[in-house]
């Protein structure tokens, strides 16, 4: 399963951290300097939710972000789920 919100469609997002060295100038330092860097990855923050659907009378398990449930919460299960079924989604 991919690490994909299903309403939001949030992905993993590519970054890098960096190793910094020395005493910054605003701290009377001599400077910051790089010493290193790793690629990362930036990962949605996923849960696996289940709501009721009253419309067909059954649970549906999405993987959302919390964007998305604020979404749900704002705008109704319904009207999310038919968004999703007129982008072709499956559900």
């Amino acid at each position: 399963m991919s690490r994909r919100c299903q309403v939001t469609d949030k992905i993993p997002l590519k970054g890098r951290t960096y190793v910094t060295r020395g005493i910054a100038k605003k701290k009377k330092g001599i400077g910051l300097n790089i010493t290193g860097k790793s690629k990362r990855r930036f990962l949605p923050n996923l849960f696996k939710k289940r709501f009721w659907f009253a419309e067909e009378n059954r649970f549906i398990t999405l993987r959302l972000t919390p964007a998305a449930m604020k979404t749900i919460d704002k705008l109704g299960l319904a009207k999310v789920i038919k968004n999703m079924k007129k982008q072709g989604k499956k559900i």
